[in-house]
């Protein structure tokens, strides 16, 4: 009788003389009882490819704060389009591409002339580039990505702006940065703005928040405004379009209303997201329904945060409706990190390093539309393009939560038609956890998709079967190929 033994893909790799060697045997050694039949966990998955969802898609923050190189960004992205497209990402987003008042080491939140994305010198700087690029560098980058069924978000900066000239206020009665021409900040000669077009003005004082920049915070309800924002057929977002841009992300939707993000959706189209950076789940669902636009999932955000990193403790991940997922998944841009978080001196404010794949694991399995952030790309490419995949495919059907206890959280996919779904299985402890858990899959083989976990139970006639996860980690559970 063969001896069958089941080794991990990284054991297997050890073994490569040995699988080099069996290959090169004879017939004759076919016949020996002692011989080794190696079964790995990658010659047990099904072939994932026929379960692609028709939703399939991950997004990717496609920046980091102060990316490096000046200058050659838009440059770095283009090399890794075709990878990324490989790994079933199907939309980027891209910094705000306008000149910002640092110019070349603008990040972009500073916008300055919304129509100059690398092509004019300002205030007095011989560099004409934003640090990002060129026009002709983004227009080829976003080319690029269109090739590789990639679209591309723009970032929306248009609460506030920076780096206008000096002018009198007499609704301040001060002296303000607030004049935009071509000989102070705007080189484009596109949307001049001066005192009238900020708050206070003779239209309204003020609007939501004037968090960043108060005495140039935009003024929406100005007619001026919203034609140049987005009203005439040469207005930004009309600009935006021309470029290639596919869609938008709302910079701090907190600082406007949300009737002015549906007015710019309504005239230009496109897939949308806002940045509204709050922790309350019905916060964020208000906002979704007044605007019409998706919303980053901060309440998810923060549930993660203090779950894996303040509490230790998965329980808060059981409670109904405390995300934005939970409330309205269609609408609901999940993530682990983005430039913000990862630069906040705050260990509150931000996922840690070593749990960043936990809360990987959480989005990439769950309901919502889930986001991928450049660096944690670039430092865990293999577990997330393996978390990717499964997104893609057999993270689908209804979202049920089994146990969420203080060191285990699962939760069961449904699946749907031929498409088996999963369990996913987070162990926050420092010992390997199993349970008995009641899967969708009568008398069948099963298998850790994320071969973290080496076991291989099969379901009992109920769909029965002790699945496991190892100490600090995850494993996602599906059946084995016939």
């Amino acid at each position: 009788m063969k001896k069958i033994k089941y080794i991990s893909p990284k054991a297997f790799l050890l073994l490569g003389g040995m699988v080099l060697g069996l290959a090169g045997c004879t017939e004759d050694d076919d016949s020996s009882t002692d011989q080794e039949v190696i079964i790995t966990s990658q010659s047990l998955k099904m072939d994932l490819t026929p379960f692609q969802k028709e939703d399939a898609g991950v997004f990717m923050q496609a920046f980091y704060w102060d990316v490096e190189p000046i200058g050659g960004w838009y440059d770095q992205v283009g090399t890794e389009i075709e990878e990324w497209a490989n790994a079933g990402i199907n939309r980027i987003w891209l910094p705000s591409p306008s000149k910002g008042a640092s110019g070349s080491f603008s990040m972009g939140y500073d916008p300055m002339d919304y129509f100059d994305v690398g092509e004019f010198s300002q205030r007095g700087s011989e560099n004409v580039e934003t640090r990002f690029g060129s026009r002709q560098e983004l227009e080829d980058l976003i080319q690029k990505a269109h090739a590789n069924d990639i679209e591309v978000i723009a970032d929306v900066v248009m609460g506030h702006n920076s780096g206008g000239g000096l002018q009198y206020n007499p609704y301040r009665d001060a002296e303000v940065f607030s004049l935009f021409d071509e000989e102070n900040g705007n080189a484009s000669g596109k949307f001049n703005r001066n005192f009238e077009h900020f708050h206070p003005n003779a239209i309204v004082d003020s609007d939501e928040e004037a968090l960043f920049f108060a005495e140039t915070d935009l003024s929406h309800a100005v007619p001026y405004v919203q034609e140049w924002l987005w009203g005439r057929d040469d207005s930004v977002a009309e600009f935006y379009k021309s470029l290639g841009f596919d869609g938008w992300r709302f910079d701090y939707v907190k600082s406007f209303a949300p009737k002015w993000v549906k007015a710019w959706n309504d005239k230009v189209g496109g897939f949308s997201v806002g940045e509204n950076f709050d922790g309350n789940q019905q916060v964020l669902k208000d906002w979704v329904d007044a605007s019409g636009s998706p919303a980053f999932d901060f309440a998810c955000f923060y549930r993660l945060d203090e779950t894996l990193d303040r509490a230790n403790d998965l329980t808060a991940l059981g409670d109904a409706g405390n995300m934005l997922r939970k409330l309205d998944p269609a609408n609901a841009v999940t993530f682990a990190a983005n430039h913000d978080t990862e630069k906040d001196p705050n260990p509150d404010n931000r996922i840690s390093y070593g749990k960043k794949l936990l809360a990987y694991s959480y989005i990439l399995t769950h309901d919502g539309y889930p986001t991928v952030f450049y660096l944690d790309y670039q430092a865990f490419k293999g577990q997330l393009n393996t978390l990717i995949e499964i997104y893609n495919t057999l993270a689908t059907g209804d979202v049920e939560v089994i146990e969420a206890n203080k060191d285990e959280y699962i939760m069961k996919r449904s699946g749907s038609g031929d498409n088996p779904g999963l369990v996913l299985y987070m162990n926050i402890s420092n010992q390997t956890k199993q349970r008995v858990v009641k899967t969708n899959w009568a008398n069948k083989q099963l298998v850790d998709y994320t071969d973290n976990s080496r076991a291989t139970p099969t379901a009992d006639s109920e769909g029965n079967a002790t699945l496991s996860a190892p100490p600090g980690s995850y494993a996602i559970w599906s059946i084995t190929k016939e």
